[in-house]
């Protein structure tokens, strides 16, 4: 019997090569999350009691809505304005149901990427929830499970009971006032709604139905500013948003291309080009979201009627 000790085989750790980098970059990181609590229902109610403004912008793809929560933005809207920025139609009217979950899905996974922290509304399209409130319970439910926290609709009056029906189903609401884009061919095309008395009536007595039905949040859209600020200071439970509505509204929303100055048409009246003044997108978007707190945005001069 040999008493030599067999050699042993040095062992080698495999060396392994880093994983190649995407050739589309990587996403921007998410806001801090010392500075950053997850914007919730309860959070934006605060906000609104102390007065502190709420910033909101549309977002259709995952890398815009991550960019937008680093910079700050309370809330991103998938908005059917897609259909023109994004498909190039002439209206919101031709965005389907189906389009409207795939871009709610890109913007909640981009948000998921970067453990991004704001609440996210996604738009009911034209002919998702006229027909009847369980048509409304579906669609909402569609866009839900695609990652949204919140939907939005147009209309006042025949839209309470809906409301109400999906708030009731803990569904929350966001509702929508003065110019609609989806009924525009029935309003005589894009032009400020409320003007007058009468008018002005009908669309405050709109509002308080709408949050007496649940409505946590009110888009006023093209309201002439003096009425927009009387339905804010009316309004002690519901969010008013204002776009082209003054700068009185409980927070402000635009689309982010045209924020960008990224328009296909004419920029409407109430949008400020940030890119102007900044050296990239992320500081435009950063600016954006400043001057909507501090209140320098909008300028009732400028952008309002």
């Amino acid at each position: 019997m040999s008493n030599t000790t067999p050699a042993t085989t040095p062992v080698t750790t495999p060396v392994t090569e880093a994983p190649p980098a995407s050739p589309y970059g990587t996403l921007p990181p998410a806001s801090p999350p010392a500075s950053r609590k997850p914007v919730s229902l309860p959070r934006l109610a605060d906000m609104h009691a102390r007065g502190e403004k709420i910033a909101m912008l549309t977002a259709y793809d995952a890398t815009f809505a991550a960019m937008a929560d680093a910079a700050g933005v309370d809330c991103l809207l998938v908005g059917d304005s897609l259909g023109m920025v994004c498909q190039g139609l002439n209206s919101t009217v031709g965005v389907s149901l189906d389009t409207m979950r795939y871009h709610t899905d890109s913007v909640s996974r981009g948000l998921r990427r970067v453990q991004g922290t704001a609440w996210l509304i996604a738009d009911l399209p034209f002919g998702s929830y006229q027909e009847s409130r369980e048509q409304a319970l579906r669609s909402a439910t569609v866009l839900m499970q695609a990652g949204a926290h919140m939907v939005k609709l147009e209309g006042g009056g025949w839209t309470t009971d809906t409301v109400r029906f999906l708030v009731e189903r803990g569904i929350p609401v966001c509702a929508h006032l003065g110019l609609t884009p989806q009924t525009v061919h029935a309003l005589g095309g894009y032009r400020v709604q409320g003007k007058g008395d009468t008018a002005g009536a009908l669309l405050k007595q709109q509002a308080h139905e709408l949050q007496d039905a649940g409505a946590a949040m009110l888009v006023l859209e093209m309201v002439p500013a003096a009425l927009a600020a009387e339905l804010t200071a009316e309004l002690k439970h519901c969010a008013t948003i204002g776009i082209g509505a003054g700068k009185a509204t409980a927070g402000q929303v635009l689309v982010l291309h045209d924020m960008l100055g990224i328009n296909l048409g004419k920029m409407p009246k109430f949008v400020r080009n940030f890119m102007a003044d900044a050296p990239g997108v992320l500081p435009a978007l950063k600016a954006y979201v400043q001057a909507v707190k501090d209140g320098s945005f909008p300028d009732d001069r400028l952008h309002a009627w």
